[in-house]
C-alpha cells in the first residue's frame, strides 16, 4: 500500500472517529444540561419566576448584547464583569449578612474568623443544596435566598436602566443609561441571570460538584477546583510533552524534505488570466475597507476600557455602545478575513483548469453582492437590536443574537450559509474537468475542495440552536462554528492553498505537497476536532467533556512545537531563483503566519487551555490576549499574504510599492507585538493571579479593573495599537494604488 493510500485512510479514521466522539458526547450534553424549571418557587408555593421568564431573560440579555457585555459562565466580554460571578458573590455576601444579624446581631465582616466559618458552611448547604425536583419540574428556593434574589433584582434594575445611583458602575462597565428600556424585561433577564449563576453553585444529582464543575472560584461558597479538574490538567501536560517527543522524533527520522531546482522564470507568467479571476480584484477592495473599519472599531472598543461612555469626552455610547462597537470589531474580523480567502479560492479554481465554466464571471459578481448585502445587513441589524428597537423574535431573526463571532441575526446566517455553498459551486465547477482527467495534481485539488466544502457546510453548526435554546446546548453548538469552522476548516484550506501556491510556482513537487498537506491535516485534526471541548469545561457539561477537552486540546499544540522549520523551509524556497524577489512580500506574510502560529496560537493558547489553568483565567485578558494574536497574527497575516500572492498573479509587470510593503510587514507584526505584552499579557497575569486568590468576582470588578495601575496598562495599548493601525491604513493603500493601475 502506498504512503499516500495510508494517509488517505488515516484521515479518514481520524475524522470518522473524532466526529464519532464530538456527536456522542453532544448528545450527553443535551441530557445532562442544567435543567431549565417551569418555575422557580418558595416553600409556600409562591411562584418567583417562571421557565418562560427565563428563557425571555435569556432572549432580553442577547437583545442587549449579550456575551458582549459582560460574560456569562466565562463567554463574552471583558469590561463589564462576568455576571454569573457578580451575582454569585453579592448573593453570597447577601445572605451571609443575614445569618449574622440573626446569629449574632450584627453584619458578617465584623465577626470572628470561627463564627465566620460556621456561616460560610451554613451557606454552602443552602446555596448549593439541588431543589430541583424534575417530575414537577420545580426549583424550591428558601425565604432567606428570596430576599436576596429580591435584592439583587434591584440592584440590576438600577445598572441597566436610569439609576443614578449607579452613574459611576455603568461607566466603569461600559454600560449605556436605559440599556434595558422597560422594568418587565429587566425582571426577565434576572430571572436568567438567577438560572445561570444558579447552575454555577448547584450541585449535580449524585455529586458535590456543580453543573460548572464548580467554575467560578469562590471560597464563600465552596468553589474550588475539583479533583477531576487537577489530574486532568495534568493528564493534558504530560500528553503535550510525550507527543511532542514523538512529533520530533518523527520528523529527524523522516529526514530532510526532497529540493526541487526552482524554474528559471516564473510558472505563473505562462497560466492565462480568465474574466472570472479579473473580477477577483474588488473582494479586495472590500477586504482593505473592512480591515480599516475593523481597526477603527477597535480603537473605539478598547478605548471604552478607560473611559466608559465615549471617545476623549464625546458621549459617543448614545449611538453607538461597547457592545455594538465590539460586536462589529470582533464580527468584521471573521468578514475580511473569510473574505480574503474565499477570493483566493475563486482565483486559485480557474487558474488551475484554464478557464471559466459557463457563467463563472456572473456568479463571482453575484456573490460579492451577496456578501455586502449580508455584512451591511448584519451590521445595521445588530445595531437596532442593541438599541432595543426590536421585539425578542425579530431580534433572533434580524437583529443580534447575542453569542460572539456568531452575533448576526439568524436570517443573515442563513444568507450567509447560502453564499458559502454558491462559493463552494464555484470552486467545484472549474476543477471537474481535471478530477476526470486524473491528471497528477488531482489528489491535492480533492483535499482543496474537501476543504471547500467543510467551510460551506460547518457553517450549518450555526443554525442548530434556536431562539430559546438552553444556553448549555447553544454554547456546544457556537462553538463547532467558532472552533471547528474558523479554526479547523479554514486552516485545512490555508494549508492546502500555500502547498498549491508553492507547486504552482515550481518549488514542491506534486506528491510532496500532497503528502505533506495530509500528514498536516491529520495531526491537526487529530486533537482539533475532539479539542473542540476545551471551551466547553465550565458550560453545564459534564466531566467527560472535560476529560476529553484537556485531552485533545494538548495535541493542538504539538505540531506548532516544529512550526520554525515551516517557517525556514518557506524562507530557503523563497531565495530559490532571482524571480522569486517578486513574491517577497507574500512569503514574508507567511513567515509571519508561522511565528504568530507558534507564540498566539502555541504559547499563548496553550496559557489557557489546561482547566486549572481556564478554572482561573476564563474570562480574563488572557482570552484577548491568545484571539487577538491567534486570529489576526495568524489567519489576518495569512489572509494578507493570500491577498497579495493574488495581486501579484494579476499585476505580473507592475512595480509594487517596496517601501509600502515594508512599512504594513513590520508595522504590523511589532504593532502587533506590543498590543500584546504591553498591555494584553500583564493585564491578564495581574487578574490570573487576583483571581487565584480573591475569585472571579474580584478579577473581573470595577475595584480592579479601574485600579490607577490597570488603567496605565490599558493606556500603553495605545502604542502597539497605533503602530499597528499604521500597518493596517499600508496595507489598505498598497491595495487600492496598485489595483486601480492598469494591468500591463
Amino acid at each position: 500500500m502506498s504512503r499516500e493510500r495510508k494517509l488517505w485512510i488515516a484521515f479518514a479514521l481520524v475524522m470518522l472517529l473524532s466526529f464519532g466522539v464530538l456527536i456522542y458526547y453532544g448528545s450527553e450534553i443535551y441530557q445532562q444540561s442544567p435543567p431549565v424549571p417551569d418555575t422557580v418557587r418558595t416553600a409556600d408555593g409562591t411562584v418567583v419566576f417562571t421557565g418562560q421568564d427565563i428563557m425571555d431573560g435569556q432572549n432580553i440579555w442577547q437583545s442587549m448584547g449579550g456575551q458582549e457585555v459582560g460574560s456569562v459562565w466565562g463567554h463574552g466580554a471583558y469590561v463589564a464583569p462576568d455576571w454569573t460571578a457578580d451575582w454569585l458573590h453579592r448573593e453570597a455576601l447577601f445572605i451571609l449578612d443575614i445569618f449574622a444579624e440573626e446569629e449574632y446581631g450584627t453584619g458578617y465582616k465584623a465577626l470572628s474568623p470561627e463564627e465566620q466559618a460556621v456561616l460560610k458552611v451554613r451557606l454552602q448547604r443552602e446555596l448549593r443544596t439541588n431543589t430541583y425536583e424534575e417530575e414537577s419540574g420545580t426549583i424550591t428556593i428558601s425565604d432567606t435566598r428570596l430576599k436576596a434574589v429580591d435584592y439583587l433584582c434591584g440592584y440590576y434594575e438600577g445598572l441597566f436602566t436610569d439609576d443614578p445611583g449607579f452613574g459611576k458602575l455603568r461607566h466603569d462597565y461600559a454600560i449605556p443609561e436605559n440599556s434595558i428600556r422597560d422594568k418587565a424585561r429587566m425582571r426577565k433577564m434576572n430571572a436568567f441571570f438567577f438560572w445561570a449563576t444558579w447552575a454555577t453553585v448547584t450541585e449535580r444529582p449524585g455529586s458535590t460538584v456543580s453543573y460548572t464543575h464548580n467554575w467560578p472560584a469562590d471560597e464563600l461558597v465552596g468553589n474550588g477546583p475539583t479533583r477531576d479538574l487537577l489530574a486532568w490538567s495534568g493528564v493534558s501536560i504530560i500528553l503535550l510533552i510525550l507527543c511532542i517527543g514523538i512529533m520530533v522524533f518523527y520528523h529527524v527520522r523522516s529526514g530532510e524534505e526532497e529540493n526541487v531546482p526552482a524554474p528559471e522564470t516564473d510558472p505563473l507568467l505562462r497560466q492565462g488570466i480568465t474574466p472570472s479571476m479579473l473580477l477577483v480584484k474588488k473582494y479586495f477592495w472590500i477586504v482593505s475597507l473592512l480591515m480599516i473599519l475593523q481597526m477603527l472599531l477597535g480603537i473605539v472598543t478598547a478605548h471604552y476600557g478607560v473611559e466608559g461612555g465615549g471617545l476623549y469626552g464625546l458621549p459617543l455610547d448614545t449611538i453607538l455602545p461597547y457592545a455594538v462597537s465590539r460586536t462589529w470589531h470582533t464580527q468584521l474580523a471573521i468578514f475580511w478575513i473569510a473574505t480574503a480567502w474565499l477570493a483566493t479560492g475563486l482565483y486559485i479554481a480557474p487558474a488551475v483548469s484554464g478557464k471559466d465554466p459557463k457563467y463563472q464571471a456572473l456568479g463571482v459578481n453575484f456573490l460579492f453582492v451577496a456578501l455586502l448585502v449580508i455584512v451591511l445587513g448584519s451590521m445595521a441589524g445588530q445595531w437596532l437590536g442593541v438599541m432595543q428597537k426590536m421585539d425578542l423574535v425579530s431580534n433572533f431573526w434580524f437583529g443580534h443574537q447575542g453569542y460572539e463571532y456568531v452575533d448576526l441575526g439568524r436570517f443573515w446566517q442563513i444568507f450567509l450559509l447560502i453564499g458559502l455553498f454558491l462559493w463552494l459551486a464555484l470552486m467545484v465547477r472549474p476543477l471537474v474537468p481535471l478530477l476526470r482527467a486524473k491528471t497528477p495534481e488531482r489528489n491535492l485539488i480533492i483535499m482543496f475542495l474537501i476543504s471547500c466544502t467543510a467551510i460551506a457546510t460547518f457553517y450549518a453548526a450555526g443554525l442548530m440552536w434556536g431562539r430559546q435554546t438552553n444556553l448549555a446546548i447553544a454554547e456546544y453548538w457556537r462553538w463547532w462554528v467558532v472552533h471547528l469552522w474558523v479554526e479547523g476548516f479554514f486552516e485545512v484550506f490555508a494549508t492546502v492553498v500555500i502547498a498549491f501556491l508553492f507547486v504552482r510556482l515550481g518549488l514542491l513537487k506534486t506528491r510532496t505537497a500532497t503528502l505533506n498537506v495530509l500528514l498536516a491535516t491529520i495531526v491537526f485534526m487529530s486533537g482539533g476536532v475532539i479539542g473542540t471541548f476545551h471551551h466547553l469545561y465550565f458550560s453545564g457539561t459534564p466531566t467527560a467533556v472535560m476529560a476529553l477537552g484537556a485531552t485533545f486540546s494538548a495535541l493542538e499544540v504539538v505540531p506548532l512545537t516544529l512550526i520554525g522549520y515551516e517557517a525556514y523551509h518557506n524562507y530557503k524556497l523563497s531565495r530559490a531563483a532571482g524571480w522569486l524577489k517578486d513574491y517577497k512580500w507574500p512569503i514574508y506574510f507567511m513567515l509571519a503566519v508561522a511565528f504568530w502560529n507558534f507564540l498566539g496560537a502555541g504559547i499563548f493558547g496553550f496559557i489557557i487551555n489546561p482547566p486549572i489553568a481556564l478554572y482561573y483565567i476564563q474570562g480574563l485578558n488572557t482570552t484577548p490576549l491568545h484571539g487577538h494574536t491567534a486570529l489576526f497574527g495568524v489567519y489576518g497575516m495569512l489572509g494578507i499574504g493570500l491577498m497579495l500572492f493574488v495581486l501579484r498573479s494579476l499585476y505580473r509587470n507592475v512595480t509594487w510599492n517596496e517601501k509600502l510593503l515594508k512599512l504594513a510587514f513590520w508595522s504590523l507584526n511589532t504593532g502587533l507585538l506590543g498590543m500584546a505584552l504591553l498591555s494584553l499579557l500583564p493585564i491578564g497575569v495581574w487578574q490570573a493571579l487576583e483571581s487565584i486568590e480573591h475569585g472571579m468576582w474580584f478579577a473581573r470588578s470595577s475595584e480592579l479593573m479601574q485600579h490607577p495601575g490597570m488603567i496605565a496598562l490599558k493606556w500603553l495599548r495605545a502604542v502597539g495599537d497605533t503602530i499597528f493601525g499604521v500597518g493596517i491604513i499600508a496595507v489598505g493603500v498598497f491595495v487600492y494604488q496598485l489595483t486601480l493601475q492598469k494591468r500591463k
